[in-house]
């Protein structure tokens, strides 16, 4: 049975309230120690991938308890349910640590609001992600559906990336999170009223935790394919992850540019992640129909390397006092950027399908659960590896949210954005053309 467009778009919808703590997680958890909190950068990277790593503990368990739920609601919507209001009690715990305590206090409130949020974040996302393979098992309605996902997830990306750091600025992080708390909740719960009706497993599936891992990691194209994702996430993420840093300290505006006055009013950063909401909702459209007209391997590639041209023109931009010319490159970037958000995540459901067809079982929160663990592996040493690089270069940690850096700093911050992500980027269009490629059957192209 093909999905209404109401269900489409309404199963896309949850994303929007599942990025703003992506968001949260990998642009402003280290600024906020580092530049809030005053704790060193090296060890405020290092404690934001030891949280990452330890929610990945808990990935497949959520993902095989995911498969074997039974409710008069099916086997996911549940899990999403609550796992909506656990994530939003560790946000606002996060953002309220006591500013005047030791460090020690600090780094122990922040760790435990941290871990709850996340595991909160698993337990809709690794639901959600097994929906895609659940309620069509059509690849054209999958790149439909991934579009509308990602088209809230770009105003998700919005709201995490200018809106919280706009209220931050002036309500505090506190406040700003309450705030935001509305529209996260909203959405997934919107999205699961939206899809009540969609087609869905309701039996839970009866293969121990072993046999149905075993039956994922025998899926070799889909793991291939995690891989691969996994490099482009940390591309992805060691950009977020700095962006805060070269919003304050490479791009400067001197008043004498069109967008000036949108940088007096909402600052530097969200004014770039406006202008890069700009370019990925616009681009949204245009990598569905090239999908279906080259196919959403080739479509990828294509993205990619894209967003490693991109990568190099901002190399050459930074540091600049030219505000229109890096928002414009912040447009591309969000074309660019459009392709790794939308074009995977229709890819690896069809993956799930072969499995599916070969032997019967419909695990779709086991394969969900390792496609994330990818992603938020990348997204774990990210912090880890930016932290490691500035702290090297003599990068100054703050209670004041700036303080003087040397021009060491100021470049390894450079490349840290712009020419490392590239480098990472290349070696996932080796692996995508290279192995999976000739992995991969035509039809699931």
């Amino acid at each position: 049975m093909a999905l209404s467009m109401g269900q489409k778009a309404g199963w896309g919808l949850a994303d929007l309230g599942v990025v703003v703590f992506v968001m949260i997680k990998q642009l402003l958890i280290v600024a906020y120690l580092t530049s809030f909190l005053g704790i060193p950068v090296a060890l405020a990277g290092l404690v934001t991938t030891v949280v990452l790593v330890f929610d990945m503990v808990t990935d497949p368990l959520i993902g095989y308890l995911s498969d074997r739920t039974k409710s008069r609601f099916g086997r996911r919507a549940p899990w999403m349910f609550i796992g909506v209001l656990v994530m939003v009690a560790g946000i606002l715990g996060l953002f309220s640590a006591p500013v005047d305590a030791a460090v020690s206090a600090k780094l122990a409130w922040v760790v435990a609001a941290f871990i709850l949020a996340t595991v909160g974040f698993t337990m809709i996302a690794i639901p959600y992600g097994a929906q895609a393979g659940e309620i069509t098992q059509d690849p054209r309605e999958r790149s439909t559906m991934t579009g509308w996902r990602m088209g809230f997830a770009t105003v998700g990306i919005l709201v995490g990336g200018a809106v919280i750091p706009g209220l931050a600025s002036q309500f505090g992080y506190p406040r700003a999170a309450l705030y935001v708390s509305p529209l996260i909740i909203g959405t997934v719960w919107l999205s699961l009223w939206a899809t009540r009706k969609a087609p869905r497993v309701a039996d839970p599936v009866r293969t121990g935790f072993a046999e149905t891992y075993r039956l994922v990691f025998g899926n070799r194209t889909f793991v291939v394919l995690a891989l691969c994702y996994g490099v482009m996430t940390l591309a992805v993420a060691l950009i977020t992850a700095g962006l805060p840093f070269a919003a304050t300290y490479l791009v400067v505006d001197q008043g004498d540019t069109a967008l000036s006055g949108a940088v007096g009013a909402l600052g530097v950063l969200s004014v770039l992640f406006a202008a890069f909401f700009v370019g990925s909702i616009l681009s949204q459209v245009m990598w569905v129909l090239l999908s279906h007209r080259l196919g959403k391997l080739s479509t990828l590639v294509l993205g990619l390397s894209a967003y490693v041209v991109l990568l190099y023109a901002l190399a050459q931009a930074l540091p600049s006092v030219n505000m229109s010319l890096i928002a414009g490159l912040f447009v591309i970037a969000g074309v660019t950027n459009g392709a790794y958000q939308q074009i995977p995540w229709a890819m690896y459901p069809d993956l799930m399908d072969v499995t599916r067809r070969e032997t019967g079982a419909a695990i779709e929160g086991a394969f969900s659960a390792v496609w994330l663990f990818g992603q938020k592996l990348a997204n774990a040493l990210a912090p880890a590896v930016l932290g490691l690089v500035l702290g090297r270069a003599g990068w100054q940690e703050t209670t004041d949210g700036v303080a003087p850096q040397s021009d060491a700093a100021l470049a390894a911050l450079q490349m840290s954005i712009t020419m490392i992500p590239a480098g990472i980027l290349v070696v996932a269009v080796l692996g995508l053309v290279m192995v999976y490629r000739p992995m991969v059957v035509r039809e699931i192209v």
